[in-house]
């Protein structure tokens, strides 16, 4: 079972639209729901993103889908959370190093100039980001998944509907890093400015090879010059060392779960890596 059925597309329902009280009542369960995914359901992230888009003027088969979610809760409705403090090992032959300096000279992350002594044991950062090309069907934009762990608990996910239509999927990709990066970020200096070391850069997983090459080889150029701020915004921090980018093969990248409805074993595969 999965929270939305699998192959049903909520932009290309045309079943009737619902009377205001049916429609106030639509709403008023996809609140609950936002509220439920903030709490840590992450396996309803990408089902309660895409039915949210039509809270407006919802359908018939719109509310049968949420009710398909409740459903889904009700036979998994112990699923917990895993916060696990080990620190993640990772492959370090990975993760590339090269010199920056002649493309980005000067490149350092920001430091918070009043931060406090930093005290306590140092956490590991990880990011797994994914981009559903073209996922929309009626404006065919993109959807961007990323899903940030400190050691091995999963902090801050993120599941919606890129700006943007982009051409190829190296585009749509690249956005949803540029999305990464800048919470990333915020995140590493939210946590200094709590006296909380961050160890290194964060491992930042990506399952596009071209992007992964042209983040971590200097010489790489751009010919697609309309994603160039997210291009060099995403390098930029991989100069700076607040990230370092390695290849993640997709059917083991967690942040496929953010961006597409997945069949029911595949589903489960990765979600028990987050949801016990």
């Amino acid at each position: 079972m999965t929270p939305i059925t699998v192959g049903y597309r909520p932009e290309l329902d045309v079943t009737d639209e619902l009377d205001p009280k049916r429609a106030n009542y639509y709403q008023g369960l996809i609140g609950v729901l936002r509220w439920i995914t903030e709490l840590g359901r992450i396996d309803l992230l990408i089902a309660v993103a895409m039915l949210s888009r039509h809270s407006v003027t919802p359908r018939r088969g719109h509310l049968e889908q949420v009710f398909h979610i409740f459903a889904y809760l009700k036979r998994y409705e112990r699923s917990t959370l895993v916060f696990d403090d080990t620190r993640p090992v990772f492959d370090e032959t990975r993760f590339v190093k090269c010199d920056w300096t002649e493309f980005y000279p000067g490149a350092t992350e920001a430091a918070p100039p009043n931060a406090p002594e930093l005290r306590g044991k140092s956490l590991n950062m990880s990011c797994y980001v994914d981009a559903d090309h073209a996922g929309c069907r009626a404006t065919r934009r993109s959807h961007t998944g990323i899903l940030i762990f400190l050691n091995r608990a999963p902090i801050m996910w993120y599941s919606k509907r890129q700006n943007t239509v982009e051409s190829s999927t190296f585009g749509s990709e690249y956005v949803a890093a540029k999305t990464a990066v800048e919470m990333i970020e915020g995140l590493r200096y939210k946590l200094r400015m709590m006296g909380i070391p961050v160890e290194g850069a964060t491992n930042f997983f990506c399952d596009n090879e071209s992007v992964v090459t042209s983040t971590t080889h200097p010489e790489s150029t751009l010919k697609k010059k309309h994603n160039a701020i997210a291009y060099h915004r995403v390098r930029e921090a991989q100069a700076a060392e607040i990230i370092r980018v390695a290849w993640e093969p997709t059917h083991s990248n967690l942040a496929d779960l953010l961006t597409k409805v997945l069949p029911g074993p595949k589903l489960r595969e990765l979600i028990q890596r987050i949801l016990w």
